[in-house]
């Protein structure tokens, strides 16, 4: 499989540990990629969309290093993804750069109640010549409003709300208030807002397959038949009949 901007983030954060790192399951054997137990790795099946719009995820220090987080599932699916470590004193340059090309109308992907009313906008639109690029900030909940709170370099973009109009159907890890959605969750929505909806919907699918064969591996279960990974494959043979 070609390693993408969340597998070499992760591995370049790896090398930089002093000491390993200790998240929950630390001792159970994964596959590096997919972070899935590796007798139920799902790499193979995974289906990689070219899209109109982009993402950046702008993650805290350990947070890509947890193999319960799903921004990967971001870089799964849409081609053009980014990814970096946040810093408060010293941002990225390349990502810096990345933001400030001119092809591309960034928006960062946050509740509106953090924004001042001048920033928040209910849809992406895009300038004639650009694409959007979502900056998601990928952590925990007091770790995101931290990140949104302390760089100044997000400050001149509007914000994208997205509404959780139901319940996160994570239940990897507990969510802290405010009907907090996963990132990947996140990322389908505003897919589907952007007009992507074939990678939209591939995305919410393979959400599914992560969360079932993480939690199944976890729990020493069996896979569900039929199971999450029975409707992805059907959402890609769908897709693949439009096209």
């Amino acid at each position: 499989m070609k390693p993408h901007a969340l597998h070499q983030l992760y591995q370049k954060r790896l090398a930089q540990s002093t000491r390993p790192f200790k998240a929950r399951g630390a001792s159970v054997d994964r596959c590096t990629c997919c972070m899935v137990v590796r007798r139920l790795c799902i790499c193979e099946e995974k289906v990689t969309h070219s899209t109109n719009a982009a993402f950046l995820l702008v993650m805290y220090d350990d947070e890509v290093l947890k193999p319960s987080n799903t921004g990967r599932l971001i870089a799964d699916t849409v081609q053009d993804t980014y990814a970096y470590i946040w810093s408060r004193t010293e941002p990225n340059k390349e990502m810096l750069d990345l933001i400030n090309d001119p092809k591309w109308q960034p928006y960062v992907v946050f509740p509106d109640q953090y924004a001042e009313q001048g920033r928040v906008s209910e849809e992406p639109l895009a300038e004639e010549g650009k694409r959007p690029l979502f900056i998601l900030i990928d952590g925990t909940w007091q770790e995101a409003k931290k990140i949104f709170r302390k760089s100044p370099w997000l400050d001149n973009f509007p914000v994208l709300s997205v509404k959780a109009e139901t319940l996160s159907r994570y239940g990897v890890r507990e969510a802290n208030g405010e009907s907090q959605l996963a990132t990947a969750e996140v990322a389908a929505k505003v897919l589907a807002l952007n007009g992507d909806t074939l990678a939209s919907e591939s995305l919410d699918a393979w959400f599914d397959v992560f969360r079932e064969h993480y939690l199944t591996g976890k729990k020493q279960r069996q896979l569900p038949i039929p199971g999450a990974l029975d409707k992805y494959r059907e959402v890609v043979k769908r897709q693949t009949e439009r096209n």
